[in-house]
């Protein structure tokens, strides 16, 4: 029979699994408890669910919840980070987080970005790739360019009247 804890943290993971946007996995093996919790802390600064599981739970929550084949992406000491908002937020997160640390002891064994399966190669490109906030900021301001650029146009327009009028009236005086 199995166990009660087992099974309602094999239902967390399967939840966690179908409504994330990405998921990380890295391998945590050799960081110490105060390291592993300032990164928490990062991550719950970003609304990122960081856990810890075994290998055969976290397996069976991902089958259950349509991804058959993570073995390539689970090795080591095993930790989860699900996103549920911007796929790239976490990637960029592990990486300027093993920068600032200089850890050589935290590793992102792989991932899964939008429903894809990606080896630890392309969490390299992915991390390169602008979070959801960039894109809007890039989108409002093109955006934003063709109408600036008419009200500069309509405003010179408006300024050389009034100094056309201004010249005019100054004719008029002498």
């Amino acid at each position: 029979m199995p166990n009660p804890k087992k099974v309602k943290f094999v239902e967390e993971l399967n939840d966690k699994f179908s409504r994330a946007k990405a998921i990380y996995f890295t391998d945590y093996k050799g960081m110490d408890v105060e390291t592993v919790n300032n990164l928490r802390s990062e991550f719950f600064k970003n609304e990122i669910d960081y856990k810890v599981a075994k290998k055969t739970l976290t397996r069976r929550a991902a089958k259950q919840a349509g991804y058959d084949n993570i073995d390539e992406l689970i090795d080591g000491q095993m930790a989860i980070a699900f996103t549920y908002d911007d796929p790239v937020i976490p990637a960029k997160l592990i990486t300027k987080f093993i920068e600032d640390n200089e850890l050589e002891s935290l590793k992102i064994t792989g991932c899964i970005f939008e429903e894809e399966y990606f080896g630890k190669d392309k969490v390299d490109q992915i991390k390169d790739l602008p979070t959801r906030e960039e894109l809007l900021s890039k989108f409002v301001a093109t955006l934003n360019a063709p109408m600036a650029k008419l009200v500069r146009t309509l405003n010179a327009s408006m300024v050389n009247f009034v100094n056309t009028l201004k010249s005019l009236k100054d004719k008029k005086e002498e």
